[in-house]
């Protein structure tokens, strides 16, 4: 096991990341995603919006295969404009 992690390879790894609800935010983090998982199973998304309803948290449960692999998909929805977090 390396130093970097506790996490033990492959492992179901649920990615979280939330953004304003005016946009098709699942979609968005379903296709980052997928750049770099290649099957995302059926009910393996979720969604679910704020209390007052202006922000969706979206999670993907992926077979993640490593730190580094995990690091690209943060670093990916980070950067996109419409995630305003992820987690």
């Amino acid at each position: 096991m390396s130093e970097e992690t506790l996490l033990e390879f492959p492992c179901q790894f649920p990615i979280k990341a939330m953004g304003k609800t005016n946009i098709e935010l699942d979609l968005l983090v379903v296709e980052i995603v997928r750049r770099h998982v290649v099957d995302i199973n059926e009910g393996a998304v979720s969604t679910r919006p704020s209390k007052d309803g202006n922000y969706m948290a979206v999670t993907v449960i992926v077979e993640a295969t490593s730190k580094q692999q995990l690091d690209a998909i943060y670093q990916d929805l980070t950067d996109h404009p419409h995630v305003l977090m992820a987690l």
